[in-house]
């Protein structure tokens, strides 16, 4: 007889959600963590970077609200007390996630755990069993061989990037991904003097082709170096190739690495105990479960989308498929294409679904409208009607269903949930243009773009 009914390994937002709902339901979980419950979202990733972003903002508005009518002096930033803002974020919320478990009656071990194949995971040297096995180890951030940066002190990671002991005057950002732009917009607010190298054309290769260039132009503050490859790091100094072929460096006190981040799969023996790995992480089906019987993966680990809500959902669905065998009968699986993303940069961009370009590659009469931000009353109100922002829709242009919804703009990350309803239950332009819309709200512009699409 096994000593729990599932084993959880990795405390993460993945890991931690399905201790939770499986503790909920009644079966005895053992929920295995190295550090810190919360995993890198909570502790070093998500959270302390909004709590940061947050307070960078709050300094921005006030440094501008001579427009508004409110006049300020003397307005300075005090970097440590940012710090002890984001540190206590942190300590809250790691509290939470623990009393969390406590009441949904699940064991909490912190250690190193392994997987021992099916039903085993020993931590520290102590071998226990279950009926069941959710593998949720993460990822970590990339680090790519380029000469010099594994000998430069000034190379930081996103974790040492949120250590730094001050605000630095100049900022290196190599990647213009989520990391990269959140880093960099954080930095900009604050004075740091920031570029950012790219090797692709544009930033957030995800994002749709029209409105990348309007988040980029609405960072003002930061440089962009765009297809540029960097060849070597000198201490401080990033060099690089651009697209012509000239050799070029930007010189800067810090150097933030964000080239992205890749699943966690080796350290914690799964390859000893045939479990598949594609290219990316370990092979998962839609309702989360490996080639091994009775053991599943979650969130980063499988590499299929690296997001914290998507790993969210992803311990959701492994959850309800362990409770009830039949559960993806009653649309218990991972859907793809309806998972978000949103990058918290001032201005926001968020979106879900299918791009432009990913539509037209499908096929099919594939019809887009966009809507400037100036629309919205509230949009205009909060930030002007110069600033950058933009809702766009892209639909089939036969039966009106909408296939993606992208935004730039304030609260685009709040608002894209309802974008994410949309495409759950497929509904048409015909249908969004029905649904009572808040005024005044930025949200608006989703209502605005239903009625200027042709259909």
């Amino acid at each position: 007889m096994s000593d729990y009914d599932v084993i959880i390994l990795g405390g993460g937002p993945g890991g931690y959600i399905a201790a939770e709902r499986l503790g909920h339901a009644g079966r005895k979980v053992l929920l295995v963590e190295a550090n810190s419950l919360g995993g890198t979202c909570v502790n070093v990733g998500c959270i302390p970077t909004k709590a940061l972003l947050n307070a960078a903002k709050t300094y921005e508005h006030a440094k501008h609200g001579a427009q508004l009518g409110v006049h300020t002096s003397d307005i300075t930033v005090d970097w440590s007390e940012m710090q002890a803002w984001k540190d206590k974020t942190v300590t809250t919320l790691v509290k939470g996630v623990g009393s969390t478990e406590k009441k949904a009656g699940v064991t909490v071990v912190y250690g190193y755990g392994t997987f021992d194949g099916p039903g085993k995971v020993t931590v520290d040297w102590t071998t226990h069993t279950g009926d069941h096995v959710i593998l949720a180890t993460g990822s970590v951030p990339v680090m790519p061989p380029i000469p010099g940066a594994a000998e430069s002190a000034k190379v930081v990671d996103s974790t040492g990037m949120l250590a730094v002991d001050s605000i630095p005057k100049r900022l290196a950002v190599i990647g213009g991904g989520v990391i990269g732009l959140e880093f960099a917009s954080l930095f900009s607010m604050l004075g740091s003097e920031v570029t950012v190298v790219e090797m692709l054309p544009e930033i957030v290769p995800f994002m749709d082709d029209e409105l990348a260039p309007m988040l980029r132009k609405g960072l003002s503050d930061v440089t962009f170096k765009l297809s540029c490859k960097v060849t070597a790091i000198d201490d401080g100094t990033v060099k690089y190739t651009t697209a012509d072929g000239a050799d070029e460096a930007v010189e800067a006190d810090v150097v933030l690495m964000a080239v992205g981040r890749r699943p966690l799969v080796q350290g914690w023996g799964a390859e000893n105990t045939g479990l598949e790995f594609s290219g990316k992480g370990v092979v998962v089906d839609d309702r989360m479960r490996t080639n091994l019987p009775n053991v599943w993966a979650i969130g980063d680990v499988t590499g299929r989308s690296l997001l914290a809500h998507a790993a969210y959902r992803m311990g959701e669905i492994a959850s309800a498929n362990i409770l009830d065998p039949e559960a993806h009968r009653r649309g218990e699986v991972m859907r793809w294409n309806t998972v978000p993303w949103a990058v918290y940069s001032n201005p926001e961009a968020a979106g879900v679904g299918l791009t432009e370009a990913q539509a037209r590659a499908r096929g099919g009469n594939v019809q887009t409208v966009k809507v400037p931000g100036a629309m919205s009353g509230r949009f205009v109100a909060e930030v002007g009607v110069r600033a950058q922002g933009a809702a766009k829709m892209v639909y089939d242009g036969d039966s009106g269903q909408v296939l993606g919804i992208h935004v730039v703009g304030p609260y685009a990350s709040e608002m894209v949930w309802g974008a994410c309803v949309a495409l759950e239950t497929e509904l048409t332009i015909s249908d969004l243009r029905q649904v009572v819309f808040p005024h005044p709200t930025v949200s608006e512009l989703i209502r605005e773009a239903a009625w200027a699409a042709k259909a």
